[in-house]
């Protein structure tokens, strides 16, 4: 996809593992999540056991522009036909965060499922973030909602 001068620009840096796969990439036009792949090597699957979790390698680090985080999603169809989440999701990446990124899968399915170098596993979307300033206050503005929390707002 040609870049538009709109978007911002992410510095991406392979590593060694990473060698041949393709760069993350959006699927088609709209996506707001830019797939991911595994950067194993090409002779050592993973075999994922129903209820375990591993940390898989991407072979790549990125800079993400200061106010921007990347949030490490589940891809929905791994999800739906496997039971394959990413286990913290969203995972942030923070903008000043320089190493590799990883996965973090984990198989709440009833199956065992094998990952192979190059897989998409997961998808990343590049989000802007807010920082704000802490403000110690004995009471807090009333509202409509007030304390009501789970379920309070019905089905």
């Amino acid at each position: 996809m040609n870049h538009q001068s709109s978007r911002p620009l992410v510095a991406i840096k392979t590593l060694p593992h990473f060698n041949d796969l393709e760069l993350p990439s959006y699927e088609t036009p709209q996506s707001a999540g830019a797939d991911l792949r595994v950067a194993l090597p090409q002779d050592e699957p993973i075999t994922l056991k129903p209820g375990e979790r591993v940390l898989l390698p991407t072979g790549l680090a990125i800079a993400l522009p200061a106010g921007f985080e990347a949030q490490i999603r589940p891809r929905s169809g791994l999800a739906l036909k496997n039971g394959i989440t990413v286990l913290n999701s969203p995972g942030t990446i923070d903008a000043d965060y320089r190493g590799e990124l990883k996965i973090l899968l984990i198989n709440h399915g009833a199956e065992v499922f094998e990952i192979a170098r190059g897989m998409r596993v997961a998808q990343m979307v590049i989000a802007p973030i807010v920082q704000v300033d802490w403000m110690a206050s004995v009471d807090l503005p009333e509202s409509t909602r007030g304390a009501g929390g789970y379920g309070s707002t019905g089905v």
